[in-house]
Parts: structure tokens; C-alpha cells; sequence
């Protein structure tokens, strides 16, 4: 028997950062799925020209394209629409359809010399011709860049020639037809930060911005304050105390879409009561001031924001407070502190992290304030209550311009994230401070 005995194997241990990591990689996946990957997505596509109603730019291009299914669509329709007007043309359109007619059939013909643009010709018209469903890439041909643009150019031709027709028996039809056709070849929409350069020097911009910040200064500050005397107060005991608690958050359950919609009726020019009251205690000298002047409107969105969102606001500092042990309250008023001084000295430190949670949550969600305003003043009037949050989704859903509307996206992401880096910075910084 040998006499040396093995020494046990020891185990490896992970170190506590090792292990912290460990445990926070779900949510950091998490986040990056959910939040950063969006985000990378707005950034990508604003460096395009994305215009959701114009068929050559609805998607992202980076090589010149000739759209088949467009292309043989518009081609033979306008070619049986030619045939129709020959049926009745007088002598002189009759020699200039014929031209329209023969310049299509030598395009047709080009485009079947290149073997690759054949090859998927061929593919997709079969399937039209069985009703068939075309992908959105099978649709498409890569050309090169010259051939593009000798294409391009006879069908710009053929366009021009269509709309010098006249006496057409329908010209909408032929011109429509003659226009669609044109737009079968795809160019690149690749601009780079085009958008950005715009929208530095766009004054519309920068008035959403000024708005956005007048509204979230004015807002979260008057939160901030209200909500602390109501979270003081209901901190304290006293008969009813729940049933107080329970009515001042039925504001902040309210839905906000519903919520405007109720203050919009409360402003009305004619009937509104709340528009009544400020006229009677001479806030304003006329009902209708409220929502058709930009001081009425700004006054209207922000008196609003508060009554909905001070409840959440005394809510998350209601939770810091109930963390403060009565005892040192207690010891404060045997040395001779009176109220104020409690507060200052012990309130106010010990409630610092909860306010900055506070402050951090309502303002980043009063700088992305979207539906309240856009129920309330959609913007107006004048754009003087616009926020950047609603001009990205006018630009980006109502003049379907997608690519100017993501790039507007990020700029709400960037003005999030720099708030977010400033509270932390001049608030947080205990909070970060792992030194012993």
C-alpha cells in the first residue's frame, strides 16, 4: 500500500462579483432585448430615406433594384389601355401611341437579354398569371448602377411621352399606369445622417424640445412639492387614514387617454366647468383662453399632468418615509427641535434616495409625455404645446416619412439617457459608491 494519501481537490469558488453578474445577466438580457435592440433598430433606419407611401422607398435599399412584380403589373396594363385608345384615336394619337407602345416592347425586349432579370421575369410572371403570392425579395433584381439608370431613363421617356397625350378617351388611366410604371426601378435611400443634420437646424425641432422641457420642469417641480405635503400627511395617523390613501390614487388609476378626454370637456370654451371657475376667479379673462392660446394650452396640459400623476409621485415618497424610524423624531423633540427642524435635518436627508427615484421616474416619464397632450391639444395650438415625442409620431405616422421619424426617436432616447446621467451624477452618486 502506498503511504501517501491524496489531498482532497479544492472546490473553486466564484467570487461575489462573479456571481452578482451571474445573477443579473437575465435582466441585462433582458433590457437589451427589449429597450437597446429597438433603439439600434430607430438608429439604423434613420439613416435611410423610409417613406411609407412611396413604393420605391418603403424599404431599406442599399443597391439599385428593379421591382418585377411592379414592372410587369403597370406594363401590361398600359400596354392593353394603349390598345384600348388605338381602338378610338384620331390619326395624330395614333402615331404617338404607337411610339409609346413600340418603346415598351424594346424596354420589354432589353430586359430579356440579361439572363438574371430573365430568369425571375419569367418566375414572376407565371405567377401573376395564377394569382400567386410574390415575396417582398422575390419581387426584387439587383442591377448594376448604370443599367439602372438607362432603365430608369426610358421609362421616364415612355412617362413623358404618356402625359404630351391629349384627347385621351382615359388619361387618368394611362398617365396613372405610364407614372407606376416609372417607379419599378429602386435606387439606393442610403443618406447617413442626412436626417440629423435636418432636424439640427429645424426651428419646428427645437420648439418640441423647449416645450417638452417647459412642460417637465414646470411639472415634475409642482409633483414634487404637492406630493410631498400629501405623502407628509397621510404618513401621519389619523381617523380614515386608509380611505384618504385609497381616494388621492384614483387620479393616478385613471386611465390617461380618459383622463384627457375629461379635461378636454372640463377646458371647453363654452361649457367647461373647470374653464368657468379659472374665468370667475380671474385666472383667465375668457373660458376659450385655455386651449386656444399657447399660455392657456401649456397652463391646461401641466394642470392636468399634475392632478393625474402628484398621487404617484406621494405614493413612491410616502414609501421613502415609512422607512425613517419614529425614534429619531422622537429624540429630535427632547433636544428642543421643533418641526422645521425636523424636517431639514432629519426628513429631508434620510428621504434623499426615494427622492431621487422619484424625480428620476416622473421626469423621464413627463420628457416622453405623449398621450395626454396629443388627446388634449394634439400639439396645437400653433404646435405650441408639441413635445418631441409627438412630432416623431406626426412625422413618422402621419406623413409616414418613417426614416425622419426614427432619427427624431433617438434623439428622445439621447435627451433620456443625458437626464438620467445628470440625476445620477448630482443626486445618485451614494447610491453608486461601493468605497467603504
Amino acid at each position: 500500500m502506498s503511504d501517501h494519501t491524496s489531498k482532497p481537490k479544492k472546490k473553486r469558488k466564484l467570487s461575489e462579483s462573479s456571481v452578482a453578474y451571474f445573477l443579473i445577466a437575465p435582466s441585462l438580457l433582458l433590457i437589451l432585448v427589449i429597450a437597446i435592440w429597438p433603439v439600434i433598430q430607430s438608429f439604423y433606419f434613420s439613416l435611410f430615406d423610409l417613406r411609407l407611401n412611396n413604393p420605391t422607398k418603403s424599404e431599406v435599399h442599399t443597391s439599385h433594384m428593379i421591382d418585377l412584380q411592379r414592372y410587369l403589373d403597370n406594363y401590361f396594363l398600359l400596354e392593353g389601355a394603349i390598345d384600348k385608345e388605338l381602338d378610338k384615336a384620331d390619326e395624330g394619337n395614333t402615331e404617338a401611341l404607337n411610339g409609346v407602345k413600340e418603346d415598351l416592347s424594346k424596354l420589354d425586349s432589353s430586359l430579356l437579354e440579361d439572363e438574371k432579370i430573365k430568369e425571375r421575369y419569367e418566375v414572376i410572371d407565371e405567377k401573376l398569371m395564377k394569382f400567386e403570392k410574390i415575396g417582398p425579395k422575390e419581387k426584387l433584381v439587383e442591377v448594376e448602377k448604370d443599367r439602372a439608370e438607362e432603365i430608369q431613363t426610358t421609362l421616364n421617356d415612355i412617362e413623358k411621352k404618356v402625359k404630351g397625350l391629349s384627347d385621351l378617351e382615359d388619361p387618368n388611366t394611362v398617365k396613372g399606369l405610364s407614372s407606376a410604371l416609372a417607379d419599378s426601378v429602386i435606387k439606393p435611400n442610403f443618406i447617413g445622417f442626412d436626417h440629423y443634420a435636418k432636424n439640427l437646424t429645424d426651428k419646428r425641432m427645437w420648439m418640441s424640445i423647449w416645450n417638452t422641457v417647459v412642460f417637465t420642469v414646470v411639472s415634475v417641480a409642482i409633483e414634487l412639492v404637492i406630493g410631498l405635503m400629501i405623502a407628509l400627511l397621510i404618513n401621519k395617523a389619523f381617523f380614515g387614514r386608509g380611505l384618504v390613501r385609497a381616494s388621492i390614487l384614483i387620479p393616478w388609476a385613471i386611465p390617461t387617454v380618459v383622463a384627457a378626454l375629461m379635461w378636454k370637456f372640463l377646458y371647453d370654451g363654452q361649457n367647461g366647468i373647470v374653464a368657468k371657475i379659472f374665468e370667475e376667479v380671474g385666472l383667465v379673462n375668457r373660458m376659450a383662453t385655455l386651449l386656444t392660446t399657447d399660455t392657456g394650452a401649456m397652463f391646461s396640459v401641466i394642470f392636468a399632468d399634475v392632478w393625474k400623476t402628484t398621487p404617484y409621485m406621494a405614493l413612491l415618497l410616502l414609501a421613502g418615509l415609512q422607512t425613517i424610524p419614529t425614534s429619531m423624531y422622537e429624540a429630535a423633540a427632547i433636544d428642543g427641535a421643533n418641526k422645521w427642524n425636523q424636517f431639514f435635518t432629519i426628513t429631508l436627508p434620510l428621504l434623499k434616495t426615494s427622492i431621487l427615484v422619484a424625480l428620476l421616474f416622473r421626469t423621464l416619464d413627463a420628457f416622453r409625455v405623449f398621450d395626454l397632450i396629443f388627446v388634449l391639444t394634439g400639439g396645437g395650438p400653433a404646435n405650441s404645446t408639441e413635445t418631441i415625442s409627438l412630432l416623431a409620431y406626426k412625422v413618422m405616422i402621419a406623413q409616414s416619412n418613417f426614416g425622419e421619424g426614427s432619427a427624431l426617436s433617438v434623439v428622445v432616447f439621447l435627451c433620456v439617457a443625458i437626464i438620467s446621467m445628470i440625476y445620477i451624477s448630482l443626486l445618485g452618486r451614494d447610491l453608486l459608491d461601493d468605497k467603504k
